[in-house]
């Protein structure tokens, strides 16, 4: 069957991202059997990204930001606020409002690799681990709106510019304040998200599928 002009961009999108453990499509089938969960959980880590981006927005390491920098972060946190909105909005008009309380173990277990207290490392460090949450949304988005068959599939599609935009973002802000740690990063990221277990969450593993 011949693919249509979205579901080719789609894959080529897919392909892009440099992830090193690949998202079986068994964990979006399963992920949407509870989409009010999927969906609780998704405005969290939108509320969080957020303010991770305006957190990181005056930390420069010099005496001016480089390049892009405040336009970037600036930029990041209108965007993620917005589709906090869009989804906090959806979860109401599903009769769910979000709950207090969330917890993101994939995102925990990237930031015990931070190296605290070490100035340019510790930022860029950050700046790693929010891209590479970025990039996982990104292809747990993809797989999302693949499977969806409501208005979820829309949602996630059309999400998933600004997700690969924030993740070259943060990667080329890391890039920019230390050294290239982007091979030890994604092998980091690969190892994580393979031992961690699924239940309806974004960013969740797939362990015992």
């Amino acid at each position: 069957m011949e693919l249509s002009e979205s579901a080719l961009a789609e894959q080529s999108l897919l392909q892009s991202l440099p992830l090193r453990c690949a998202t079986p499509a068994a964990w979006a089938r399963a992920a949407l059997k509870d989409p009010d969960a999927l969906l609780n959980d998704h405005a969290h880590l939108e509320k969080k990204a957020a303010s991770n981006a305006l957190e990181l927005l005056c930390r420069w390491p010099d005496a001016q930001p480089p390049s892009g920098w405040l336009r970037a972060l600036t930029s990041i946190a209108a965007e993620e606020a917005e589709h906090l909105r869009i989804v906090s909005g959806l979860l109401l008009q599903r009769g769910h409002p979000m709950a207090r309380h969330h917890r993101n173990e994939y995102a925990g277990k990237l930031h015990s690799s931070i190296r605290r207290g070490e100035g340019r490392k510790e930022l860029a460090d950050r700046m790693y681990v929010a891209g590479l949450i970025e990039a996982r949304s990104c292809e747990r988005f993809i797989l999302l709106a693949r499977e969806a068959q409501d208005e979820l599939a829309d949602l996630y599609r059309d999400f998933l510019g600004s997700e690969v935009g924030h993740f070259h973002a943060f990667f080329r802000m890391a890039r920019q304040i230390h050294e290239d740690r982007t091979d030890e990063w994604l092998d980091l990221e690969a190892a994580v998200v393979s031992e961690l277990d699924f239940f309806p969450g974004i960013l969740s593993g797939f362990r015992g599928l």
